[in-house]
């Protein structure tokens, strides 16, 4: 399905937050999606990976997650240096600032023309699946997808200590968890946390495990993985089309 590209602007607090928006170029109402990146923001490798998931039929909005502290288009470099900047950003933003972006990009989306009523999902990567795994307290989140998400049990995400996985039990959609068991950001203990948490609050979810590095999804560094990563999309575009299926 081809598709169209475009940045938009969103005011959150008084600071603009670009929104980069992949949708199907056929007219028509798709399912919108909340696409959260890295802590490296929307370079070419996320930016890839939110066109490919619309061009499965999804109206993709995708977030600068720290416009907050960096100039509009920025783009962080995936090195030593740009690990050091972005975990920076992270440590400095409020954990309320991120819950106000997810509230004005989910809005946008539900003011979309092309985005079919009642048809709100999520999904990130890293510090990005911690934000999508909070988009699903929001009502309308009918769909969430946690690639390798960060700092969920230890509530390390912002400025403050996140109160995500006491939660889970606002949780109302379905979750999928992807992970890494080579992974040690999200070691195995943690991994067992987040599932129990699901389980104890009766929350319908799928957790798709791979023996891969952090951030194996992501195709221009050394710990990508793609047969991994085409197993992990097959499952996550399966997810998706089952949800919001009409």
């Amino acid at each position: 399905m081809q598709i169209t590209k475009r940045n938009v602007e969103l005011r959150v607090d008084d600071s603009l937050m670009r929104v980069y928006v992949a949708a199907p170029k056929a007219a028509g109402l798709y399912p919108g999606i909340l696409f959260y990146s890295d802590i490296y923001q929307l370079g070419e490798p996320m930016i890839r990976l939110a066109n490919y998931l619309a061009g499965f039929g999804y109206v993709v909005a995708a977030p600068e997650i720290f416009h907050r502290m960096e100039p509009i288009g920025m783009v962080i470099e995936p090195d030593d240096l740009g690990r050091m900047r972005g975990n920076d950003d992270a440590r400095r933003t409020l954990v309320a600032d991120y819950d106000a972006d997810r509230i004005a990009a989910i809005e946008f989306l539900k003011a979309e023309i092309s985005v079919a009523p009642g048809k709100i999902g999520t999904l990130g990567f890293c510090i990005g699946g911690h934000l999508a795994f909070r988009a699903a307290f929001q009502s309308e989140t009918k769909a969430t997808v946690c690639c390798y998400p960060t700092g969920i049990p230890s509530g390390k995400l912002g400025k403050g200590v996140a109160d995500t996985i006491q939660r889970v039990s606002e949780i109302k959609g379905e979750m999928l968890i992807v992970f890494g068991t080579l992974d040690p950001h999200i070691p195995a203990n943690d991994r067992q946390i987040i599932i129990q948490a699901l389980e104890q609050a009766g929350v319908p979810y799928k957790v798709c495990s791979y023996e891969a590095e952090h951030t194996f999804m992501r195709d221009d560094g050394y710990r990508y993985d793609s047969a991994a990563a085409t197993s992990a999309w097959s499952e996550i575009i399966s997810f998706f089309q089952r949800i919001f299926a009409d």
